[in-house]
């Protein structure tokens, strides 16, 4: 399962934020055991650095950290043709419906959030990180 990991997923890790730390470190689990494919996008690895940044204070503790980023996920570009067709989008929060235009152009079999509401009308799939984790299990399982 390819699956695009939103922004909020990867903070939840990196600052051990409770009670979301566990399920989403059992989603970057998974990817670096290769149960799944875990896709980030650049925009996501800068709002990352950013949001790090202002709470670590240390620029190279950071860039340390997205290193091992760059080798656990795939990272996709968002193109200007996702933010075009994202402008049609029915979902109201217009960054989402990017995210959700780029996942559908890479070939994303889901989008993991903790944001699910600003998702009811994505074109995908999207799962609360407790629901992937499920997913996979299932897929685990089918496939034994």
């Amino acid at each position: 399962m390819k699956a695009l990991i939103d922004t909020c997923v990867i903070v939840d890790v990196l600052q051990k934020r409770e009670p979301f730390y566990k399920a989403a470190m059992d989603i970057v689990l998974a990817i670096s055991n290769r149960r799944c494919l875990g896709v980030l996008t650049a925009k996501s690895v800068t709002d990352v650095h950013y949001i790090l940044r202002r709470s670590v204070h240390n620029e190279e503790e950071v860039r340390k950290l997205l290193r091992v980023l760059f080798t656990l996920f795939d990272v996709e570009d968002t193109f200007s043709t996702d933010c075009q067709l994202a402008l049609g989008s029915p979902m109201k929060d217009y960054e989402d419906a990017i995210m959700v235009q780029t996942a559908v152009r890479i070939g994303a079999d889901c989008i993991v959030t903790r944001n699910l509401k600003d998702y009811r009308l994505a074109a995908l799939p999207v799962y609360s990180p407790e629901e992937f984790l499920v997913k996979l299990t299932e897929e685990h399982t089918n496939d034994e």
